[in-house]
């Protein structure tokens, strides 16, 4: 069972790394992409750095989200356990119900 959990969190650390790299190559892409738009079309005003930067900051909070702070706050984990509890209700309500027909 421990090991189960184990992997499971292994395999979040490896999809959130992955989804990281991912924004960042299509970050990387898009970049050069407006670049080149902004030097065929308007070379005179350099309006590419705009929509870099504001995305650039988005890929900086991503990045820290995953390697900087990758464990979940206390705050997620009280969520979590809420709408479990929640899910746990529900699924019994349902069942009392169906067991009432």
């Amino acid at each position: 069972m421990e090991n189960q959990e184990a992997y499971q969190r292994a395999k979040k650390r490896v999809e959130a790394k992955f989804g990281f790299y991912t924004h960042l190559a299509v970050y990387i892409a898009v970049s050069f992409l407006l670049i080149i738009i902004n030097l065929n079309t308007s070379a005179e005003y350099f309006w590419f750095q705009w929509p870099l930067i504001g995305w650039g900051i988005g890929v900086l909070f991503h990045a820290l989200g995953v390697f900087v702070f990758p464990k979940k706050s206390a705050v997620t984990e009280k969520m979590i356990e809420k709408e479990m509890k929640k899910e746990a209700l529900e699924t019994e309500k349902n069942e009392d119900h169906t067991l009432s027909l």
